[in-house]
């Protein structure tokens, strides 16, 4: 016999859950609980929303960081060649077809004769 009260007891524990499920399934609830899918599904089109715009911003950062650098290797090289061609050699060199040359003596200073009063 305590056999069939706890068959019992259990055929009315499954009945009350499947009584409570049929309560949850009805109409009204169902229509009470649709603000609650609306913002469950707001909050995942944002999550979504969120993980495009973070791939977007990161594939912009490592873009910009590629440029700045190429940057600087072009300023690098181009500083490079400045300092090469403005050595007094390379003037030299770059001057000749001017026939233009160093000067071997010192530079004659010009007074001017109003300067030369005043002291």
């Amino acid at each position: 016999m305590p056999e069939q009260e706890n068959t019992k007891e259990r055929d009315s524990k499954i009945a009350s859950i499947s009584i409570g499920w049929k309560r949850l399934l009805n109409y009204q609830s169902i229509v009470k609980q649709v603000p609650f899918f609306l913002f469950l599904a707001l909050l995942a089109v944002v999550y979504i929303y969120n993980g495009h715009y973070a791939d977007k911003t990161i594939r912009n950062i490592n873009q910009t960081a590629k440029e700045v650098k190429e940057l600087q290797y072009e300023y690098k090289t181009i500083k490079s060649e400045v300092m090469f061609r403005s050595k007094q050699s390379e003037l030299a060199k770059a001057v000749e077809p001017l026939e233009l040359k160093e000067l071997t003596v010192a530079p004659i200073v010009l007074k001017d004769s109003a300067d030369a009063d005043k002291n």
